[in-house]
């Protein structure tokens, strides 16, 4: 029995001598629990809903002004509202989301893919992406004229002229994907923008509730190519995403939105040969965000392999910087 004690202490001292002496490069990388697509989904949600601001008007007052709190102007007139065909009176909740960053984008899923005449999609750079709604007693309403967004263009990098306005559509995976919303005679559907510096800001006049982006398509002379990507093992489409940040364009994130045995894929070629750019893998770990964040610049073909390795873990806050970081 001594015996038996001695070699007990020994293999115990053993242990902890090899816990004590294990340095970094000798670490083995724990194995995380793979989330499921809904707890990944509620990562998402909570992220959005976190960023929802709400508001109230009184229907018979008329236009009303609201402010945001990135000093976005909205501009809704409560004469407008009906619910099931009739006029609204009364007090009326509106939910607000705006969406100017690639961090923020990529945390809500929110990305810029607008769909091209030939129904391809391609990116699009924001000057802001936007969701209204307008309840009543949990009542969804609509509306009958045009709501006006006064948007400060310095909150996307300036102003550029050439911004269309585009509806969003969530397609059957969770893709958000933008159609251009073409003007009609009563001037509902149109963008433009006015003033220099500071004062510079575009005006949206939104005819429907739901989502809303001024942007304008990517344009690059290069030719283009397909990119493929893998995620570690254990992850898939549903329980995990991989993003493409352009280099450059800050206010834009494009999604590779196809998978296929274990492949990540933009499918329809438009990524140009020779960007720079950075290739994000994200999913969820215990309440926070896993991510790895790889430099590339797009070569024909190209398949990108992310590993467990190449992984951390950060809070929402620590992820959106080191997107918002990005050049």
């Amino acid at each position: 029995m001594k015996n038996l004690k001695n070699i007990g202490l020994v293999v115990v001292a053993t242990l902890a001598f090899a816990s004590c002496n294990n340095d970094d490069d000798n670490q083995i990388i724990e194995t995380p629990k793979i989330p499921t697509a809904a707890v990944f989904g509620g990562l998402r949600e909570d992220a959005l809903g976190a960023i929802k601001q709400e508001f109230t008007i009184t229907a018979e007052n008329g236009l009303t002004t609201l402010t945001s709190a990135k000093g976005v102007e909205i501009n809704i007139n409560g004469a407008c509202l009906t619910k099931n065909g009739n006029p609204v009176t009364g007090v009326v909740d509106i939910d607000y989301i705006e969406v100017f960053d690639g961090g923020t984008m990529l945390v809500t899923d929110k990305t810029t893919m607008g769909q091209q005449p030939d129904g391809s999609m391609a990116l699009i750079i924001s000057g802001g992406e936007f969701f209204i709604d307008a309840k009543q007693a949990g009542v969804s309403l609509a509306i009958t004229c045009p709501m006006q967004l006064k948007i400060p263009a310095n909150l996307t990098g300036g102003l550029q002229n050439d911004m269309l306005l585009w509806n969003g559509n969530i397609d059957e995976d969770g893709n958000l994907d933008w159609k251009r919303q073409d003007q009609n005679p009563a001037g509902q559907g149109g963008v433009f923008g006015e003033g220099t510096g500071g004062t510079a800001a575009y005006y949206a006049f939104v005819s429907d509730f739901g989502w809303t982006n001024v942007d304008k398509f990517y344009n690059d002379p290069r030719p283009k190519t397909t990119i493929q990507a893998t995620a570690p093992t254990g992850y898939d489409f549903e329980n995990c995403a991989i993003y493409l940040h352009y280099d450059g364009e800050g206010s834009a994130l494009a999604k590779l939105d196809t998978y296929n045995t274990g492949v990540f894929s933009e499918h329809y070629g438009q990524i140009p040969i020779g960007l720079a750019c950075h290739i994000i893998f994200v999913t969820e770990d215990n309440g926070n965000w896993r991510y790895a964040i790889k430099t590339a610049t797009i070569t024909a073909g190209a398949t990108y392999n992310f590993t467990l390795a190449e992984t951390t873990v950060g809070t929402e806050v620590q992820m959106k910087a080191a997107i918002n970081a990005l050049p």
